[in-house]
């Protein structure tokens, strides 16, 4: 077990203490006893799909003192036991062998394929074991469109707000250069004087809102009225939370 920090709980936690494989040669043979063809299967552990019996388990508890307890308590660690499992592939299981076939003299051996394809040794007949590749590889496709049709959908959202903006920014740019030209137009008219304290939207009434929080002085208050919701600095373009009349004396 072992100690979480972040729940405060004893975790139960298993890990290999000891580890031993034994192998030894063995043949394949038809279901029929009058059929003298052997197969030899070479690395069997290598196989996929390879379902062993478990013939031997037994656990043994761990007798701790009080010293081993404390020590626990500071390690973040306590044993439970030791559990000790003998698995093994018991003489006349049934088994169904895909993998390449080479012949060695006189003996046919079945081997892991060199090209990287899978190799099964499964208790499973052919049909039930090909129905079960067909099932995983189906499950694989559908995920994977899925994972397409996400990621596609992902990437329109983007490009689409990605459009939005720019064509956010290009009409602003297009209106500050409009109020650009007028300004212009008015400071040959009219003079300087008129054009500091004119609504940057109308160019025509007298600036008279203080928008907060940004604290631009541009807009009138007919133009504040008429600005789209939610109202947004002309200048700026940040939220205004509230206005604050402009007098002049």
């Amino acid at each position: 077990m072992v100690w979480n920090r972040t729940t405060h709980l004893w975790n139960d936690y298993e890990k290999i203490i000891h580890q031993r494989t034994n192998t030894t040669p063995f043949d394949l043979v038809p279901a029929e006893d009058s059929a003298s063809v052997t197969v030899r299967v070479m690395k069997p552990l290598d196989a996929a799909e390879l379902s062993l019996e478990t013939v031997y388990e037994k656990f043994h508890p761990s007798v701790q003192s009080f010293t081993d307890v404390i020590g626990h308590y500071i390690s973040g660690e306590r044993p439970k036991g030791i559990q000790e499992t003998e698995q093994m592939l018991k003489v006349g299981t049934a088994l169904t062998g895909v993998g390449e076939l080479v012949l060695d003299n006189a003996t046919i051996k079945l081997q892991p394929p060199k090209q990287g394809m899978p190799y099964y040794l499964s208790t499973l007949d052919f049909e039930s074991l090909l129905q079960k590749q067909e099932s995983s590889v189906r499950f694989w496709k559908i995920l994977t469109v899925v994972f397409g049709f996400a990621t596609c959908a992902v990437l329109f959202f983007l490009l689409r707000k990605q459009y939005r903006h720019h064509r956010e920014r290009q009409h602003l740019r297009q209106m500050q250069e409009e109020f650009r030209q007028a300004q212009e137009r008015l400071m040959n008219t009219e003079g300087g004087e008129t054009l500091k304290n004119a609504c940057v939207v109308c160019l025509s009434s007298t600036k008279s809102c203080v928008f907060l929080e940004c604290g631009h002085v541009c807009s009138c208050h007919e133009c504040y009225q008429a600005l789209p919701e939610p109202k947004k600095c002309p200048i700026c373009r940040q939220g205004i939370t509230r206005v604050v009349p402009l007098y002049n004396s």
